[in-house]
């Protein structure tokens, strides 16, 4: 079988592997990409091959399904991905972070084009929900151009570094995605899903 691939424009999701270890390291051992993270930075390199190598478990799970966002010609840049998903309900939350160099580049929308694709057309969801710290004003702002609609605040939902902290809830319905311009970007997706994550 082969591996799932989301393809766009100018961007390639794809399953991380062990050989991509330095490359996330470099990344993710920004303290400003991770500032609202409730990890990170990362200090040795051997934090990126234990997260890459928890990933397959977590996604046959149906616990996470985190892909590497791979610019073509440049190498990785960052990583999207699914959570906190809802089988029932036929929902899930996204989640996104880009090495510094590519912020403001277009990548979070395409990147976000990419993931929605996979959520809605290939997995079946009817909904793909965006948590953003309170603080994160930068993603609020790109969640809202995305058609992301803000439905409110949630208190004390995410532990960040042992404390408690609010987060903005985002939401974003098949029916908006199906009118919005990230539904007109051109995607190929290759391979299969795992199956614990296709729900309709």
């Amino acid at each position: 079988m082969n591996a799932l691939e989301v393809v766009g424009p100018t961007l390639t999701l794809r399953y991380a592997t062990a050989t991509d270890a330095p490359a996330l390291f470099e990344l993710a051992s920004d303290p400003e990409v991770t500032s609202f993270f409730s990890w990170g930075p990362y200090e040795h390199v051997e934090e990126a091959e234990r997260y890459i190598a928890s990933l397959p478990a977590k996604r046959e799970a149906g616990g996470l399904l985190d892909l590497l966002i791979e610019l073509r010609g440049t190498g990785p840049i960052g990583v999207t991905g699914l959570a906190e998903l809802s089988r029932r309900d036929r929902r899930c939350i996204v989640g996104t972070w880009l090495g510094q160099r590519w912020w403001g580049s277009g990548a979070n929308a395409e990147s976000k084009a990419l993931i929605c694709s996979l959520a809605f057309r290939t997995l079946g969801m009817e909904r793909v929900g965006a948590p953003a710290s309170t603080a994160n004003e930068r993603s609020h702002a790109a969640l809202a151009r995305l058609g992301f609609a803000r439905e409110g605040v949630l208190r004390s939902f995410h532990r960040h570094r042992g404390e408690p902290r609010d987060v903005v809830v985002f939401g974003l319905l098949r029916s908006e995605w199906e009118r919005s311009e990230l539904a007109d970007v051109p995607v190929a997706t290759h391979g299969a899903p795992p199956p614990a994550w296709v729900v309709a």
